[in-house]
């Protein structure tokens, strides 16, 4: 699913003008399984599957996979709903140059919000 980041994102013009001064690499972990997510000028450049030996990134986005599910569902229950409730429940961690993810939060609220399921509100 997370492999389908790119051409969602990339597809959203809105949200691509959104992220145009955006240029970064971090690591979202979703469980045991990382991902390389690298993006240039608001457009999601590559998706590539961990593991990695050092990966090089800006910052990381951490959560158990049972997150991200209700985060990706059609309609996530409250607390699950948003990256910030994810992260205040502390179910979610932050690492890293974190000045790069809250700069630009809402574009990675969009972004990682396309990869819920058909039929909900992005």
């Amino acid at each position: 699913m997370i492999e389908t980041l790119k051409a969602r994102v990339n597809e959203d013009e809105a949200l691509v003008r959104r992220g145009r001064f955006l240029t970064t690499s971090f690591l979202l972990e979703v469980g045991p399984t990382a991902w390389l997510i690298q993006i240039f000028e608001g457009r999601v450049v590559s998706v590539m599957r961990g593991p990695f030996v050092m990966p090089s990134s800006s910052f990381a986005l951490r959560a158990a996979e049972e997150e991200w599910q209700k985060f990706w569902s059609s309609r996530p229950p409250p607390g699950s709903n948003d990256l910030m409730a994810l992260i205040k429940r502390r179910a979610l961690k932050a690492e890293g140059n974190v000045q790069i993810f809250m700069a630009n939060l809402r574009y990675f609220k969009e972004a990682l919000a396309k990869l819920r399921s058909v039929g909900a509100a992005a």
